[in-house]
């Protein structure tokens, strides 16, 4: 008997049925999605139309780092799933079905990397390009063979270092638009014939091979994993918002924080997020002082808090800050991103962050992030209402085509 590979069983796993709130669980992310490309419109490159529609809704989903986020496989999969609504086929349910075993592919499999891949590699592009493949097919007619050929295809131009970090690119951005592109480009190869290899992760030379020291097991589990993203209700990146959330409760309880404060979290934040003198509007999104500076002087970070000019007013206030690493918080990671803050002889530690599975974002929550983005795009308050009608309530997904293309055109 021919052994399975893991993207066999896989497949297998992403033919099961989905129910009903699934369905409503990822119509929240498609309205979260949609209001980070609203924000995002007039940003960086794209005004200059880069590539086509699902190109530039790819790249914008990611620019005010606002996207959602699942912490055990530490990607973001909406950017690189929602933009297939460039070619939305059949009804709502069918496409809300497509995305449901997108985000399902993309996060199993970037659950198995371990950490010496995402030391050098960026979880959201080498897994990504699976989700992508995944969502591009629809949801009729699936065919096992098709999705594991498309797998095989999209994972042999897996990549994406994390070079980026150390310098002022769009290279992040970049890489969510390229591995949904190489999704969709896989799929319709695939879907035309074209073959790819089965063991394209386990295999002597595939995936693994070349990134992993000690990848993990895939598993399959009976819920989808949509259920277990998180929002992110900050402007930041998510390594910073467990200190955020941390400092914004100590701050209530006293009022004010005053004096020197100490930030205690997990080692990948502080690889991240350890910025005391941010020069850009990207090192402040990824710098823990700037966040917490914030917190300090402004209260709920806003994303105008990330601009030259508060960058500049907060310098005195970032001085005041220190971050360390916490062993314990580490051993919790990344099935928990926590922090620890203490000031004025007083501590808050969280061992999970708002947005959380186990500290929800509310219904309520997510559609007011979606106003605020909307608004900081600079559309009317009706585009508002547009996105959170269509995205909670539509049958129809060639709307929700049509209000992207008003926006973005």
């Amino acid at each position: 008997m021919t052994q399975e590979s893991l993207t066999e069983k896989l497949s297998v796993h992403l033919m099961r049925p989905i129910d009903e709130a699934t369905r409503q669980r990822a119509r929240l992310h498609l309205l979260d999605w949609l209001g980070c490309v609203a924000g995002a419109r007039n940003s960086g490159p794209v005004k200059k139309k880069l590539g086509d529609f699902s190109s530039r809704s790819a790249w914008l989903g990611n620019v005010l780092e606002m996207d959602d986020v699942h912490r055990s496989s530490i990607l973001h999969p909406g950017p690189v799933i929602w933009p297939a609504l460039e070619s939305p086929a059949g009804t709502m349910n069918s496409f809300l079905d497509a995305a449901v075993r997108g985000y399902e592919a993309i996060i199993a499999i970037g659950s198995t990397f371990d950490d010496r891949h995402y030391s050098f590699y960026h979880n959201t592009a080498t897994a990504g390009v699976f989700g992508a493949a995944i969502v591009s097919m629809g949801d009729e007619g699936l065919d096992q063979q098709i999705m594991v050929n498309a797998m095989g295809l999209v994972g042999s131009i897996a990549g994406g270092l994390w070079q980026m970090r150390h310098e002022h690119s769009d290279a992040k951005q970049w890489h969510i638009s390229h591995a949904h592109m190489s999704g969709i480009e896989a799929g319709m190869a695939a879907e035309d014939g074209a073959t790819g290899p089965r063991f394209i992760l386990e295999g002597p030379q595939g995936l693994y091979a070349a990134t992993c020291e000690n990848p993990k097991p895939m598993t399959f589990p009976d819920q989808w994993r949509i259920h277990e993203v998180s929002f992110k209700p900050w402007g930041a990146c998510r390594h910073a918002h467990p200190a955020i959330d941390a400092a914004l409760e100590l701050k209530a309880k006293l009022h004010a924080l005053d004096g020197d404060i100490h930030v205690e979290t997990y080692a990948d934040a502080i690889s991240f997020c350890d910025r005391p003198d941010p020069q850009s509007v990207v090192d402040a999104k990824f710098s823990i002082q700037h966040a917490l500076a914030i917190v300090v002087e402004r209260g709920v970070p806003q994303l105008a808090d990330f601009g030259p000019t508060a960058i500049a007013a907060l310098a005195k206030a970032r001085s005041r800050i220190k971050v360390s690493e916490a062993s314990d918080i580490t051993a919790r990671y990344p099935g928990h991103y926590g922090a620890r803050v203490t000031a004025g002889g007083e501590s808050i530690e969280l061992v999970d962050t708002l947005g959380d599975p186990e500290r929800p974002l509310s219904h309520e929550g997510v559609t007011k992030k979606a106003r605020a983005l909307v608004a900081w795009g600079g559309l009317a308050d009706k585009e508002a209402d547009r996105a959170i009608d269509l995205a909670l309530k539509t049958d129809d997904p060639h709307q929700i085509q049509q209000m992207l293309q008003d926006w973005l055109s």
